[in-house]
Formats: C-alpha cells, structure tokens, sequence
C-alpha cells in the first residue's frame, strides 16, 4: 500500500516516514500543499496523512481540491488545533478520518488498518483467500499450517493484491502501489518481486494462489 505523509514539521514528517515504511508501506512525504498537489496529480495513494496547518496551499484547500477532482484516496486530516469546527469543516469536505496532534503512532496506524479495511470491504485486519492468511495488524503470513516470511516489499505487494482479490492489477497499478518516487530499481522489478512472491506462498503447495493474465498483469484468486 502506497501512502502520501503531508506535514510541515520536518522531524514528524521524517518519523511517520520512517515508521510507517517499517510496517511494509511504501510512502512518499512532502512539506507544503503545493507540493502535494504535483504528488496526488502524479500518483494515486491508497492513503494521505494530511496536516491541515501547511504553506503554499492549506491542508482543507488540498482536501476540497482532492475530492472536487474525484480523487478516491483515503484521507486523515491531521491538526494541532482541538476544535469540532475543523473536524466537521473536515469530514464535511470530504475527510475519511481526524486526528489531533500529539497522538500515538500507533492509534494512526490503526485508522490507516480501518480504511483500508472499509475500502477493501473487509471486516477485520485477517483478509483471506483459500488458506492464506495475512494478518496486516502483526504482519503475519500464513498458508495452512505454515507461517511464511516476507520481506517489507513483498508484504506489501502481497497486501495490496489481497485486498483486491480477485482483481487483474496491471504492472502500471502494482508498480505505483508498492514503490515511492526514491525507489531505484529495474524496470521489470513487478515481475521480480511476484517471481519472489510465488516461490513462498506458491511454490509448495497444490493448489496456485497469483496467475499471470497474457498481456494485462496478476491476479491473486482461487481456480
């Protein structure tokens, strides 16, 4: 899952993006509004952290902007100040959620889990197909009896193809899902890190979870 972290204070911006990437996310992070806006225009992020107080264009402008232009990201709307009137001029405007500064890492972490569960339509932070398991709260990967371990790359490639199962995700989608603009690799590193895949949650077992569609990308589904 590919999130945005848009936050004026240098060393909370640096934080999140640290530790948000070592919860198998790939993030992207920006200090005013207008940079913001060349980032959402260019990629589309399953989930913007968004701090209302930003130079250049203020986090409610960006927000309105967002959803004026049809933008479906989920958005936290973050503030130093505890008032109802920014959270409902928020919500109002199209925020999903509502923080307010300081809060726990952790707290955060659980409304991103939240949104993209309600996203995606699932229930719980456990998402499942056949016998897989994948628990995004722990980070925990499961077939059958197995416990499988994954890299931070491969997790997330395997998150964002669970919750949405069933769907044919081209390179271009995977590609801008799962690596930030300071990720430098080959061009074919969707083939690499699915070949990656596929040798731990396929390989030993009967029944193959990811199939190659000839010309359109991958799909994680049960045959």
């Amino acid at each position: 899952m590919r999130i945005l972290v848009v936050e004026d204070e240098r060393n909370l911006n640096n934080v999140l993006r640290k530790q948000l990437e070592g919860q198998g996310y790939s993030v992207d992070s920006c200090l005013d509004g207008k940079e913001a806006k060349e980032y959402m225009e260019m990629t589309e992020y399953d989930v913007i952290v968004l701090d209302i107080m930003l130079p250049g264009m203020s986090g409610m402008e960006l927000l309105k902007w967002a959803r004026d232009n049809d933008l479906n990201s989920q958005i936290i709307m973050l503030t130093a100040r505890d008032s109802i009137e920014d959270r409902v001029k928020g919500l109002d405007q199209g925020a999903d959620d509502y923080m307010t500064k300081p809060f726990a890492f952790e707290e955060l972490l659980a409304r991103i889990r939240m949104l993209t569960r309600k996203k995606s339509g699932n229930k719980t932070n456990v998402y499942k197909i056949a016998d897989l398991k994948v628990d995004v709260a722990k980070m925990k990967v499961t077939r059958g009896e197995k416990e499988i371990m994954l890299t931070s790359r491969e997790f997330s490639l395997l998150h964002y193809m669970i919750t949405n199962k069933g769907v044919v995700l081209s390179r271009p989608q995977i590609e801008e899902h799962i690596f930030n603009y300071d990720y430098e690799g080959a061009s074919n590193m969707v083939d690499v890190y699915i070949r990656y895949l596929r040798k731990k949650i396929d390989d030993d077992f009967e029944v193959k979870l990811i199939h190659t569609v000839r010309g359109k990308g991958y799909v994680l589904k049960e045959i």
